[in-house]
C-alpha cells in the first residue's frame, strides 16, 4: 500500500488577500490557528481553493512559509503544485520541498489537455525531478480531463504517489479505482456534498473547502466514518448540505471567501478573473450561515 499522508480531513484553504490584493499575512496565521484549533487532519495550501495562479513564487513562498511555520509540525502540509506546464510543476515541487513541505497535490494539466499517456509521463517527470510524496488531483469539470481508473492503476505503482484527490463527482470512479488499485492507493473526497457515500466506498478521507467555514463540523463527518459510525456520519453529513450547496453557488473560492469575511477573518478580495460573490447567492449564504448559527441574526 503507497503510505498515505494523512487519513481524515485536509483543509483546501484559501489565501487571503489585503484591499489592495496582496497577501494578508496576518489573515493566514488566524485562518491556519482556527484549522489547528478544530484538530484538523492535514492543511493544503495553495490548491486550487487558495487561486495559486495568480501568486507570484515569491508570494508561494511566504505562503509555503508561513504555513509550515505555523503548524510547526503537528500536521502534514500539503501544497498544490499542479500546472499545465510540466517545468513550471517540477518549480512548484522543489519548492514546496525545500520549505519543509510534507507533500504536494497536482492538478491534472489543464486547457492543453494531455493524453493518459501523456498524464503518466507528466507526473512521472515532476517526480523524477523532485521526490516530494504526491496526491494526484483529478477535477475534470475545472481542468477538462480526467484521470482514468486504468491510469490510477498504472500511476499507483509509484511510491511516492500516496493518494489521489478525486472530485470527479463520480461515485462509480471511486469504486473502480480502489477495486483496481485493490485498495493500495488512499482516495480522498474532493467534493463536500459526497465524503459519506466515498468514504463508505473505502475513500480514506477529504480535501475540503467548506472545512476552511466549519473545520469541526467538516472534520466530524471523516471521523465516524473512520469510526464505522454511518449513522452518526449520516447526520454529520446531513446538516452541512445546506452550507454546501451556498458555498458552491458560484464557482469556488468565490463563495468561501465571501463567508469567511462574513466570519470576520479575512477580507472579502479576490484577485481577477474571479470577483467578489454576487446577489442573490451572497444574501443565500448569509441566511444560512444566521441559520447554522455561525453568524449573528
Amino acid at each position: 500500500m503507497n503510505s498515505a499522508l494523512f487519513s481524515g480531513c485536509a483543509s483546501a484553504l484559501v489565501t487571503p488577500f489585503l484591499p489592495d490584493g496582496s497577501l494578508d499575512e496576518p489573515a493566514l496565521r488566524r485562518l491556519i490557528a482556527m484549522q489547528l484549533d478544530a484538530g484538523m487532519d492535514a492543511l493544503v495550501l495553495l490548491g486550487t481553493t487558495g487561486e495559486p495562479c495568480t501568486l507570484s513564487m515569491a508570494e508561494r513562498e511566504r505562503v509555503i512559509s508561513i504555513g509550515v511555520e505555523t503548524v510547526h509540525g503537528t500536521m502534514p502540509v500539503i501544497v498544490g503544485t499542479g500546472s499545465n506546464d510540466t517545468h513550471k510543476a517540477i518549480q512548484y515541487a522543489r519548492q514546496a520541498r525545500a520549505l519543509g513541505a510534507q507533500g504536494q497535490l497536482s492538478v491534472t494539466p489543464y486547457y492543453n489537455k494531455a493524453t493518459q499517456t501523456g498524464l503518466v509521463r507528466h507526473y512521472g517527470a515532476v517526480l523524477d525531478s523532485c521526490d516530494l510524496p504526491m496526491i494526484l488531483y483529478n477535477v475534470p469539470g475545472r481542468t477538462g480531463m480526467g484521470i482514468t481508473s486504468a491510469t490510477a492503476k498504472e500511476l499507483a505503482v509509484h511510491p511516492n504517489i500516496v493518494g489521489i484527490k478525486e472530485a470527479s463527482g463520480d461515485p462509480s470512479l471511486t469504486a473502480e479505482i480502489l477495486a483496481k488499485t485493490g485498495g493500495s492507493l488512499p482516495v480522498y473526497c474532493g467534493n463536500d456534498d459526497q465524503i459519506l457515500p466515498l468514504m463508505a466506498l473505502g475513500a480514506r478521507g477529504a480535501i475540503s473547502v467548506c472545512a476552511n467555514v466549519v473545520p469541526a463540523q467538516t472534520r466530524a463527518v471523516t471521523r465516524a466514518c473512520l469510526s464505522g459510525c454511518y449513522e452518526q456520519a449520516q447526520a454529520a453529513q446531513q446538516a452541512l448540505i445546506p452550507l454546501i450547496r451556498a458555498l458552491f453557488s458560484q464557482v469556488s473560492p468565490i463563495p468561501v471567501k465571501a463567508a469567511l469575511s462574513m466570519l470576520g477573518l479575512c477580507h472579502d478580495v479576490l484577485r481577477l478573473p474571479l470577483t467578489p460573490m454576487e446577489e442573490p447567492h451572497r444574501g443565500q449564504l448569509a441566511h444560512v450561515m444566521r441559520e447554522m448559527g455561525l453568524t449573528e441574526s
